[in-house]
C-alpha cells in the first residue's frame, strides 16, 4: 500500500472508531409469554438454589417473550449454587451495551414458527458465552498485519452440550455472534447453525467418520464445518494404558468447527465467519455398546481391563485424588470432566454488503435474507461494506483460553 493511501487508511479507521454512536440495548418491554427454553433447570442433589432464583435470571427477547439468559455459577446475593456456567460475563465486553442479555433459544424458537416440522429446542446447559475486548485481528501475513493493524471486540454464544448424548446426532445448535473492528467490519447475527452433517460425527483421536443413527430432526440441514466428539474407541486406544504409561486425556477433546454464512433471497453470501468451539475435558462420549449411548470419562477412571489397562495420571488421578476416593459420579463436582475448559477461535469474518441496507432478515438459518421481516424471521445486522482487501482475510485468534469457568460446586451437566 502507498504511503498516501496507507494515511487514508488509517484516518478513516480512526474517524470510524471515533464516531460510531452505540445505541443503548433495546428494550422490548413486558413479556407477553414465556419461551419454550424459558425454565427449563431444576436444582439437581449437587446444587441448593432454587428453580425460582435461577428463573429470575431472564430477559425479554424481541418477540416479547421470557427467555432464560447468562447467570454466574453462584448466586451473588445468596451464595447458593446453580452448578453450571454460561461462560464469561457478557456485561464486561464493550458491546453489552449495545447488546445486552442475550436471550438464550431466540433463534430455536423463531425455528417453531419459520418451519413447525423442524422443531429443535436445546437444554439449558449448553448455552456458552465467550467475548474479548480489543483482539488483534491478523491477515496472514507480518507486513499486511502492520499495515492494516485492525482490532475488534467479539462477543459470542453457541450451545455446546457436551455432556449428552444430543450432538451425537443433532447437527443444529444456536450461534449469536457479534463482532465490530476498528476498519468498519461489523456484524450481529443469530441463527441456527448447521455445525456438519446431522446423524454423525467425527472421531476426535483419528477423523473417522462416526454413524450414529437417523437425524434428529429428521428434515435438519446439512452444514459445512464439523463436530469432532470422543468414542469408545478413544477410550480404549488413549485412556486405558498399560502400567508405565500415562493416558492421552487430549484424546476427549472436543471441536466444533461451525461455518457460517448470511445469505439474501437470491443466494448472494452478505456475510462469513467461522468460529471453532473448542472444549476440553467433556462429561461424555459416545459408546453404543450402552443403553443410553453416552459414556462417562470419570466411570473410565475406576475401569480395569482384562489385560490390566487402566486410566493413569491426568484428568482421573485429579478427579480421584490419584486412586483413593471411589464412586464418584458424573455429576460430582470432584470430577474435572465438566466442560468448563474452553476456547473460542476467531477465525475469519468476511462482509459483502457495500451496495446493500444494515439490516437484514432472514429465516433462521441465516437464508432468505430480505429487508422486511417476514414469519419467523430473525434480524440481522451487518455493515455496508466490503471488506476483502485484495484477497487479504480478516481473521482473528483464539479468546478464552486463559479462563477456566469451573469452581468448586460447579459440575456436569454442564
Amino acid at each position: 500500500m502507498k504511503p498516501a493511501s496507507l494515511l487514508l487508511f488509517l484516518v478513516a479507521t480512526a474517524a470510524l472508531a471515533a464516531c460510531h454512536d452505540m445505541p443503548a440495548a433495546p428494550d422490548y418491554g413486558p413479556a407477553t409469554g414465556n419461551a419454550a427454553s424459558f425454565g427449563l433447570w431444576s436444582p439437581g442433589a449437587n446444587d441448593d438454589c432454587t428453580k425460582a432464583q435461577h428463573d429470575a435470571y431472564s430477559v425479554v427477547g424481541p418477540d416479547h417473550k421470557l427467555y432464560p439468559t447468562w447467570h454466574p455459577p453462584i448466586d451473588p446475593v445468596t451464595g447458593c449454587s446453580f452448578g453450571h456456567d454460561h461462560g464469561r460475563d457478557p456485561r464486561g465486553s464493550a458491546l453489552y451495551r449495545e447488546v445486552g442479555q442475550i436471550p438464550f433459544g431466540y433463534a430455536n424458537e423463531q425455528l417453531d414458527v419459520y418451519d413447525p416440522l423442524t422443531t429443535r429446542h436445546e437444554d439449558h446447559f449448553g448455552h456458552k458465552i465467550e467475548w474479548q475486548n480489543d483482539v488483534p485481528m491478523h491477515f496472514g501475513s507480518a507486513a499486511a498485519d502492520a499495515i492494516f493493524a485492525v482490532r475488534c471486540d467479539i462477543l459470542t454464544k453457541l450451545h455446546q452440550g457436551t455432556h449428552s448424548k444430543d450432538a451425537f446426532t443433532n447437527n443444529l445448535h444456536e450461534l449469536v455472534y457479534h463482532i465490530r473492528c476498528t476498519d468498519g467490519t461489523e456484524m450481529h447475527i443469530t441463527m441456527l447453525a448447521a455445525i456438519g452433517t446431522p446423524g454423525q460425527f467425527e472421531r476426535s483421536c483419528d477423523g473417522t467418520t462416526v454413524v450414529v443413527g437417523p437425524a434428529t430432526p429428521p428434515n435438519s440441514p446439512d452444514g459445512g464445518g464439523v463436530r469432532i466428539i470422543p468414542d469408545r474407541t478413544c477410550v480404549d486406544r488413549d485412556i486405558l494404558v498399560p502400567a508405565g504409561q500415562f493416558s492421552n486425556f487430549g484424546a476427549l477433546h472436543e471441536s466444533w468447527q461451525t461455518s457460517n454464512s448470511v445469505r439474501r433471497e437470491d443466494g448472494h453470501t452478505l456475510a462469513f465467519f467461522n468460529p471453532y468451539f473448542q472444549v476440553s475435558l467433556p462429561s461424555r462420549f459416545y459408546d453404543p455398546a450402552l443403553v443410553g449411548i453416552t459414556g462417562r470419562p470419570i466411570d473410565v477412571c475406576y475401569e480395569v481391563t482384562p489385560a490390566g489397562n487402566a486410566a493413569r495420571g491426568g484428568a482421573c488421578a485429579r478427579s480421584t485424588s490419584n486412586g483413593t476416593i471411589t464412586g464418584i459420579t458424573f455429576d460430582d463436582p470432584r470430577s474435572v470432566f465438566d466442560g468448563t475448559d474452553r476456547v473460542v477461535d476467531v477465525n475469519s469474518n468476511f462482509i459483502g454488503n457495500a451496495g446493500g441496507p444494515e439490516v437484514w432478515y432472514t429465516d433462521p438459518f441465516g437464508r432468505h435474507g430480505r429487508t422486511a421481516p417476514f414469519a419467523g424471521s430473525i434480524r440481522q445486522f451487518i455493515a455496508q461494506i466490503n471488506n476483502d482487501r485484495g484477497g487479504l482475510e480478516l481473521a482473528g485468534p483464539g479468546i478464552g483460553g486463559d479462563r477456566d469457568y469451573g469452581g468448586p460446586r460447579v459440575h456436569a451437566p454442564n
